[in-house]
C-alpha cells in the first residue's frame, strides 16, 4: 500500500475548517501544512486540528510532502496562488469559482496539463450522496426523459452572519459567482454542456451594513449585480431557469428537474445529502423516493482528486467542468450586461457517478 497524498492548504479563513475537518478524518490524505499571507491566522489553524507546519503562503508551496495545494483564498487570489502551486509542481485545488476570469482560468488549465499536474476546483457537493443518488435515479428513468429544471437561491445577503462579507459583494462574487455554482454544476451533471444563457440583474442598494463581529456597523459597496435571473440553453436541447439572489426577504432554496413523467425534488446543491422526492404525473402528493446522509463534505472532492493521482485515473471535479461553470457565469454576467443571448463556448463532459459503494472514510492507497 502506498503513502497518503501530502496536503498542504493556503487560506486559513472561514471556509478552511470545514476542509480541514474533513481532510484530516480521511485515511488517504494526511495535512502537512497550513499557510496564509497572516502567519498567525494559519499557525491557530495547524494548532486546532494538529497540523505539524503552518506559515506564509510560501512554507506551502515550498514543503517537500505536499502533493496538493488546497487553495481557499478569496476568488481574486485564485489564480495566482493557483499558477505559483503549478510552478511549484503542485496539483491544486481550487476554492469556486476556478478563477475571475476565461484567460487565467484557460491558461490555468494549459499550464496544468503542460506540467502534468490535475486541477480541480469546487463544488465538490454533486459527489455527495444526495445529488450522486438523484442522478442516478434520474439516469435510471425514474422521472422520464429530463426535459427543463428550476434552480432558486434566495437569501437577504451574507452580511448579516458573515463578519467580513464585502468581498462577497465584489467582482467574481456576488450571488451569481458565490453560490451559482453549486447550482449550475449540479445542472451540468443533469443535462450537460451549456451551449447559451440569457439574464437580467439587479441590485437592491449601493451599499450594505455588516451585521456581525468586530466590524458589525461598518459599510461597504456592493459592486455586482446582488439579484440575477438566467434562462440556460443546454448542448442537449433542455433548458432551465435560475434565480440567483441576495435581495430576497424569504430565504429559499430550490432544485427541481422535470421529466416527461414526473418531476423530481432534488436536495439542496449547497450540501451533500438530503431528502429527494418525486411527483408524478398522475399523483397528488410529493413521494419521497430517497433519503441520503452523507459521512463527508467539503474536501471530498480533494480526497476524490487524492486517489485519482495514487489509481492513475481522471479526477471527478475537474478543472475542465469548473471551467465550463466559469464561461457560464461569466455569459450570464455579460448578457445582464448586454440585455442578449450570449453563447457559451467552452463544453465539457458530464463526470461519471461514484460507484454505490464509495467510501470516503476507508483507507485505498
Amino acid at each position: 500500500m502506498t503513502m497518503p497524498v501530502g496536503i498542504g492548504v493556503v487560506g486559513a479563513g472561514t471556509i478552511s475548517d470545514t476542509y480541514l475537518e474533513n481532510l484530516t478524518s480521511f485515511a488517504d490524505t494526511d495535512v502537512l501544512a497550513i499557510g496564509d499571507i497572516v502567519p498567525e491566522a494559519a499557525q491557530e489553524k495547524a494548532a486546532k486540528y494538529d497540523v505539524a507546519t503552518a506559515g506564509d503562503v510560501a512554507t506551502v508551496l515550498n514543503h517537500p510532502g505536499v502533493e496538493i495545494v488546497v487553495n481557499l483564498t478569496i476568488p481574486a487570489a485564485h489564480a495566482e496562488v493557483a499558477s505559483q502551486a503549478i510552478a511549484a509542481g503542485k496539483h491544486v485545488w481550487n476554492e469556486k469559482p476556478l478563477t475571475l476570469d476565461r484567460v487565467s482560468g484557460r491558461s490555468l488549465l494549459q499550464d496544468a496539463e503542460a506540467a502534468g499536474l490535475l486541477i480541480g476546483c469546487a463544488p465538490d457537493t454533486f459527489l455527495g450522496p444526495g445529488l450522486q443518488t438523484a442522478c442516478r435515479l434520474i439516469e435510471q428513468g425514474t422521472i422520464g426523459t429530463p426535459l427543463t429544471a428550476l434552480a432558486l437561491l434566495q437569501l437577504p445577503g451574507p452580511e448579516s452572519w458573515h463578519p467580513n462579507p464585502a468581498f462577497l459583494y465584489a467582482a467574481g462574487a456576488g450571488p451569481l459567482f458565490d453560490l451559482g455554482p453549486y447550482y449550475l454544476t449540479a445542472i451540468v451533471q443533469v443535462y450537460g454542456s451549456v451551449s447559451s444563457v440569457a439574464a437580467l440583474g439587479s441590485k437592491a442598494r449601493e451599499r450594505r451594513v455588516i451585521g456581525s463581529g468586530p466590524k458589525a456597523g461598518e459599510e461597504f459597496d456592493v459592486m455586482v449585480p446582488s439579484h440575477v435571473s438566467a434562462l440556460v440553453q443546454f448542448e442537449s436541447g433542455q433548458s432551465a431557469q435560475a434565480i440567483f439572489s441576495f435581495d430576497s426577504a424569504l430565504p429559499r432554496t430550490l432544485l427541481e428537474v422535470n421529466g416527461t413523467d414526473a418531476t423530481m425534488l432534488l436536495p439542496d446543491p449547497n450540501y451533500f445529502d438530503g431528502d429527494i422526492a418525486v411527483r408524478r404525473r398522475d399523483g397528488e402528493d410529493w413521494e419521497t423516493v430517497a433519503s441520503t446522509t452523507a459521512v463527508s463534505f467539503r474536501g471530498t472532492g480533494v480526497l476524490d482528486m487524492a486517489r485519482a493521482i495514487r489509481e492513475g485515473r481522471p479526477h471527478r471535479a475537474q478543472g475542465k467542468l469548473a471551467y465550463h461553470v466559469l464561461d457560464t457565469m461569466i455569459a450570464i454576467a455579460d448578457s445582464v450586461e448586454s440585455r442578449a443571448f450570449v453563447e457559451v463556448a467552452s463544453s465539457v463532459d458530464k463526470p461519471p457517478l461514484l460507484p454505490e459503494d464509495w467510501n470516503p472514510l476507508a483507507p485505498t492507497v
